[in-house]
């Protein structure tokens, strides 16, 4: 089955508010990265500032084998979440030959542990390459905080 694009970056919120762990990952390319860099949408790279998460496979990996660990002690109860997207709209053509492409995504992220709930805002730049089983992979996924600059909560799940 073959998604569009935008149908793609929804169906990546879906499986994380399903915590479908596995299947979420398997979104991204060998060469994928997860990144919210700590100032926002100004900053332009991640060589010259501080991230709030900037994680490469390996890592993302590491996260998901902790999310199904029984003794990850911050789980204790699990997180929950809810993504609620605005339709994801494209930043760049159509791709041919095998190119990128790039989307932008509003969202409000709810995160809920036991009675405690963290509310996020911002916008997420995925930019996708053809393949995969649904047409696509993650790249990057690049989550601009509306608040990056502030002191923000612990975020267990992935925004």
């Amino acid at each position: 089955m073959t998604l569009s694009a935008e149908d793609f970056v929804v169906h990546e919120a879906e499986l994380i508010d399903d915590r479908c762990w596995d299947d979420w990952l398997a979104l991204f390319a060998p060469d994928g990265r997860y990144w919210i860099p700590l100032q926002g949408a100004a900053q332009a790279d991640d060589q010259t500032h501080n991230a709030l998460a900037l994680e490469d496979r390996l890592l993302l990996e590491l996260r998901v084998k902790r999310l199904h660990s029984p003794r990850a002690h911050s789980q204790h109860p699990a997180s929950r979440c809810q993504h609620v997207l605005q339709a994801p709209r494209r930043l760049s053509a159509t791709p041919a030959g095998g190119e990128s492409i790039r989307l932008r995504t509003a969202f409000l992220y709810i995160e809920s542990r036991g009675p405690q709930q963290v509310l996020l805002a911002g916008h997420c730049i995925h930019t996708l390459v053809p393949g995969g089983p649904l047409g696509w992979l993650i790249h990057e996924k690049r989550v601009n905080l509306l608040d990056a600059g502030q002191p923000l909560p612990a975020i267990q799940l992935f925004v």
